[in-house]
């Protein structure tokens, strides 16, 4: 039954979705080509929704997969460097490889978000595991390190006005024909649900994990595969979304417990909805025009964020 309420509400969303923006748009316009609707209808909202609906889930799943493979609440690719490095993998085929393809521009993201996040990890074991706070705010300031570095080289090649307009979470530019490497996300997604068990042991701990027979370093190398995989197709697509794959897994576990399995639907279906509903918040608050989603979701999301890290010192 949760799970079907938050499908309803997802359903609600998206139509409200479809319909919510510059140009006034309703069911009938659509049908009789009014106005042109049905073009803007099927070349920029359908793409749009799709791809806040598929980024929601995307970056949710590749918290709670990270979180598991930390063993901490707190930790993210936001949180841990991971878009950081992608981001500076997106500086360097800016600079080096100007005319690069899209899939280019991904595989690139990907192997930096790839050795971004080896390098946290690598970091995290000189950090003392009892202070669950400790290694996101390790993580932040690593982050930002990284980052610092990708504005430096931004600014010495003049490509930092093309860094900051590719990089920031925005879907009004998204349309038909350029937002299709998003589908890419579904088999990671499939990959994570097919190995949420072992994830789910990884995250009671090394000593547990080798206990029960699994191979702890090769189950983590593999979560970090696939968030360096979605991570960088997002970035890529939609730039950066801050905070969600930290409070929304967070959320659903205060409620339905950390087992993946059971967990991995609710968690993208609640990251679909999060992002759709700041999204619609962006496209209305000073309507007709909009602010990017990245906005919204960093104000929201850094507030529950502060009040996780607040309830997680008390506990």
């Amino acid at each position: 039954m949760k799970k079907v309420g938050l499908f309803i509400l997802l359903i609600l969303l998206v139509l409200i979705s479809l319909f919510v923006g510059v140009k006034d748009m309703d069911f009938s316009g659509v049908l009789n080509d009014v106005g042109q609707q049905r073009l803007i209808f099927f070349t920029t909202r359908i793409p749009r929704t799709i791809s806040l609906v598929l980024a929601g889930a995307t970056m949710s799943v590749c918290g709670l997969v990270m979180q598991h493979s930390t063993q901490n609440k707190f930790v993210s690719p936001t949180t841990a460097g991971t878009m950081a490095s992608a981001r500076l993998g997106i500086v360097f085929v800016m600079i080096f490889l100007p005319s690069a393809s899209t899939l280019l521009r991904s595989l690139v993201a990907f192997l930096f978000a790839f050795l971004g996040t080896l390098a946290f990890l690598g970091l995290s074991r000189f950090l003392p595991g009892k202070n669950q706070m400790m290694l996101p705010l390790v993580g932040v300031m690593f982050g930002n390190i990284i980052g610092s570095i990708a504005t430096f080289f931004a600014y010495q090649f003049q490509v930092v006005q093309n860094m900051s307009a590719w990089l920031q979470g925005n879907f009004a530019t998204v349309m038909k024909g350029n937002y299709e490497l998003l589908y890419l996300t579904i088999p990671v997604f499939i990959a994570v649900y097919g190995f949420a068990y072992a994830f789910t042991i990884v995250g009671l701990g090394e000593d547990f994990a080798k206990n029960l027979g699994l191979n702890y370093r090769m189950i983590q190398l593999l979560g970090i595969l696939l968030i360096a995989i979605a991570s960088g197709i997002v970035l890529i697509m939609v730039g950066t979304v801050t905070f969600l794959g930290v409070v929304v897994p967070n959320i659903i576990a205060q409620f339905y417990g950390d087992h993946m399995q059971k967990t991995l639907g609710l968690t993208a279906l609640a990251g679909s909805i999060f992002l759709l509903s700041c999204d619609i918040i962006a496209r209305l608050v000073i309507a007709p025009y909009e602010i990017p989603v990245s906005v919204v979701v960093g104000i929201i999301g850094s507030l529950l964020f502060i009040l996780l890290l607040t309830k997680g010192k008390k506990a």
